[in-house]
């Protein structure tokens, strides 16, 4: 089971500072901000408000796939740790990561002096807070973005019929609105069936659900979440799937893990509210 552990609100910037080298009369000396980001996020967010300063990304397949991140070295792999080493020669003014995910790397590049900031991304109001800090330590605006945010939203229904998310079959978890899944449905006006449920689960913002209640929530729409595990393949021979309205009605419909759990990038996030306003 793969989970967002993608990022704000705590922010922990640690920087280092010393005296400047003496310069001529009047003369006004700028540092080049060099920045290393360990989330796909993060990378996707500064090379949006100033490419010129993102100098290291982290090993991801959203942004293999995107040229703009073509040259750039890459310093981890899927879920191994960041090579420490390699971030260091970059020489970066501020290296971002995500919170519970890159604490080690960061507190170790924090004792050496480079600047940290620890991410955690999990409501609309976190994206927007994070976009105007970047752009902000960048010295960029970051209207442009917000309007792409505020424009992904306006596509929301007026209202939805009841729905509900499953993103792993064992134990059946389900996003509640404390999540960035459980948000994102909150913001686009979606009528979540676990919003406001609580319960058990070794990951913050969802909550185990027992077939039980699945039967008595009865969603008229079930969104599966694909993470490469083929989850709907799984959840069709679990014996509450026949007995559900979503299902009877042929209204199930899978999303990508990138956008809905996990926010990716910014164009993940924009290819699920084009999805969900086809469905609503």
């Amino acid at each position: 089971m793969k989970l967002p552990l993608l990022p704000i609100i705590l922010l922990s910037l640690t920087a280092c500072s010393g005296q400047d080298s003496p310069s001529a009369p009047g003369a006004t000396e700028t540092t080049e901000t060099r920045i290393v980001a360990l989330t796909s996020l993060t990378a996707d967010l500064v090379q949006t408000l100033d490419a010129d300063a993102l100098v290291g990304i982290p090993g991801n397949a959203l942004l293999r796939d995107d040229d703009r991140f073509a040259d750039l070295p890459t310093v981890s792999e899927g879920r191994t740790e960041s090579d420490l080493e390699q971030i260091v020669a970059l020489e970066p003014t501020l290296v971002i990561g995500a919170a519970g995910f890159h604490d080690r790397t960061l507190q170790r590049l924090a004792d050496l002096g480079t600047p940290t900031l620890t991410t955690e991304v999990n409501s609309w109001a976190d994206l927007r807070e994070l976009t105007a800090s970047l752009a902000d330590t960048l010295e960029t605006d970051p209207q442009p973005l917000l309007a792409r945010y505020d424009a992904c939203l306006a596509q929301a229904p007026d209202a939805s019929p009841t729905t509900l998310v499953l993103v792993s079959r064992q134990p059946l978890l389900t996003p509640n609105q404390t999540s960035w899944a459980g948000d994102f449905l909150t913001q686009f006006n979606i009528e979540n069936v676990a919003a406001d449920l609580q319960g058990d689960s070794p990951f913050a913002g969802y909550i185990t659900l027992p077939e039980e209640k699945v039967l008595a929530a009865n969603p008229d729409v079930l969104l599966v979440v694909d993470a490469g595990e083929n989850l709907l393949h799984q959840l069709k021979g679990e014996p509450f799937w026949d007995q559900i309205k979503a299902t009877q009605q042929n209204q199930v419909h899978s999303f990508d893990y990138f956008g809905l759990v996990n926010p990716g990038s910014i164009a993940s996030i924009e290819r699920t509210c084009n999805q969900l306003a086809t469905l609503f």
